[in-house]
């Protein structure tokens, strides 16, 4: 980050006979300049700030550092639970329908509240689906069903040996029951901080919207529109997703993101059910652009996707990298990163592939104009979206007031949104506070996204200053206060070059010199409690600049 600091500066000539005053206002900052000669051996003068009495503008020009891997609703994620081998802001799991649902309008929160407070309990959000039929696992139906006569189908497939059962998706009381459900899931978790992202579930083996090869099976069309519509109509805040378009509704009129279970396997066409293949069928391949995309890495290759060279077992035309960019996805299941975990070049490349996951927000520079001292402050700050997906919530984003002897002194939310930083696409975000007040000193301006949920980590921007000052907080630049305009005075004395400065605000003070104007000497830097002070330069030079800069 270049802090463009604020300075007030002098110029001596011995030689001349003339004082003259010049002002000038470099990019970023406040720049005075006097010429001035010796009408006597003593010379006093006086230079005022060049800070409008109505207006100071600093620019600041912000440096990339890559952002965390870790970063919200994004990158890798495991199974729940605790696992300190590789960064993560959410974990997933599934949940039976039967543990949540007793009877036709009865349920029992207790297993979803369990699981969202764990995870939250480690500072994480959760994405969970809800199944009816999970392969070699007890029925996810609910007892009620079973006992009013549901036909259920027992099956081999899948290491099941007629474990679960497979039900008939037709009955009325079925789709009576997920109609219900999926209503009173939207009333109670719709919103709710704890939650990420919401997989449809529901239908099919694991909840993937299919029973191959039994496809007789599956639901029809119908029911697939019913759960669609469902789901839509519950969940206005948080995001859901589905395994593929289905269903006979016409899939961009929902909102409705989608989540590729065989990551890197199936994902790029040919053929045509792999998942960019069923995307473009559908019209569906900008659906990314408002509704997320998500999936799971192909469990089979997920222990050797990151070996380098010939051990790599990502199928031919399906490499990581590619897949990412061709879907633009956000977050994916990867369990195998977590447990048993990897080292060295694995790690390394792990960590690479979960940073080209979602966005990656870079504050390329800021300005600040303050007004009336410093009463008002306009904020406007350029944000480039390097990722590939939007961050596709509204998470409020504020602006704060910080020094180094009280921290935050003052905090307000701006109007600005996430949602509309698009990748590739420099934002230009501007907001107004018209009612600072902040008393005179030297404080710096952060910006901050803070995560809705309690002990939830904050969005990190991918800035060199992020988290510099104040965790959780990118540090835009500098924001001095002067109640008073800061006054600079130079004389010569027998012994040297007297400056007196007046109007000082306290804080860090350095005096420079040069002879050039583009090459500074620092003469000397002191934390300074007072108004006004002095600093005499023994070294008696011709044509010598001097200034005197705030520090950060």
């Amino acid at each position: 980050m270049s802090f463009r600091r604020h300075f007030y500066a002098l110029k001596r000539w011995k030689a001349q006979r003339y004082v003259s005053l010049r002002t000038q206002i470099p990019a970023g900052g406040s720049f005075i300049t006097m010429n001035l000669g010796i009408h006597s051996f003593l010379v006093s003068f006086f230079i005022c700030s060049a800070m409008a009495a109505s207006a100071m503008t600093n620019s600041y020009l912000l440096s990339y550092s890559p952002a965390p891997p870790g970063n919200p609703l994004k990158g890798f994620m495991p199974y729940s639970g605790n696992y300190s081998t590789f960064p993560y802001s959410m974990e997933w799991d599934y949940l039976p329908l039967r543990s949540l649902m007793t009877g036709p309008t009865n349920f029992d929160w207790s297993t979803i509240d369990a699981l969202l407070n764990n995870d939250a309990s480690r500072g994480h959000q959760t994405v969970f689906r809800v199944y009816l039929d999970y392969p070699a696992l007890p029925t996810g139906i609910p007892q009620y069903l079973l006992d009013a006569g549901l036909v259920a189908y027992s099956y081999t497939n899948y290491g099941n040996d007629g474990i679960s059962v497979s039900p008939d998706y037709e009955n009325p009381l079925l789709d009576q029951a997920l109609m219900n459900f999926i209503a009173a899931l939207g009333a109670r978790y719709d919103g709710d901080p704890r939650v990420g992202f919401v997989e449809l579930g529901l239908l099919g083996y694991w909840g993937e919207w299919h029973t191959y090869p039994e496809t007789n099976w599956f639901a029809s069309t119908a029911v697939q529109d019913a759960v669609l519509t469902a789901y839509a109509g519950a969940f206005h805040q948080t995001k859901v997703l589905v395994r593929w378009p289905a269903g006979d509704l016409k899939p961009a009129s929902l909102p409705v993101g989608y989540h590729d279970d065989s990551f890197a396997y199936d994902t790029i066409a040919p053929p045509a059910y792999n998942f960019s293949s069923l995307l473009a069928a559908a019209g569906e391949t900008n659906k990314w652009q408002t509704q997320p995309i998500g999936g799971e890495f192909y469990p089979p290759i997920q222990l050797c996707a990151w070996n380098p060279g010939p051990s790599n077992c990502v199928p031919p035309g399906q490499a990581f990298s590619n897949c990412v960019a061709l879907t633009h996805t956000s977050w994916i299941l990867n369990q195998a990163v977590f447990d048993p975990g990897f080292s060295g070049t694995q790690q390394d490349l792990a960590l690479m592939g979960a940073r080209q996951l979602g966005y990656e927000l870079y504050v390329t520079n800021a300005t600040l104009v303050q007004n009336r001292g410093a009463d008002s402050l306009s904020v406007t700050i350029g944000v480039l979206n390097q990722g590939v997906a939007p961050f596709y919530y509204d998470w409020p984003v504020q602006l704060a007031v910080w020094n180094t002897s009280n921290g935050i002194v003052q905090s307000w939310t701006t109007p600005w949104k996430l949602s509309c930083v698009y990748p590739g696409s420099n934002s230009i975000w501007t907001c107004t506070n018209n009612n600072l007040h902040l008393p005179a000193g030297q404080y710096k301006l952060l910006l901050g996204v803070m995560n809705p949920m309690t002990n939830g980590a904050p969005l990190r921007f991918a800035n060199q200053t992020q988290d510099s000052d104040l965790a959780g907080w990118l540090t835009l630049g500098q924001l001095p206060v002067f109640r008073q305009q800061p006054n600079l005075n130079g004389a010569f004395f027998p012994l040297g070059f007297i400056l007196h400065a007046s109007n000082m605000t306290p804080g860090i003070w350095s005096i420079e010199d040069t002879s050039n104007g583009f090459t500074w000497t620092t003469l000397l830097t002191t934390n300074i409690a007072t108004a006004q002070w002095s600093f005499v330069d023994q070294e008696i030079l011709p044509d010598r600049f001097y200034r005197v800069v705030s520090q950060p």
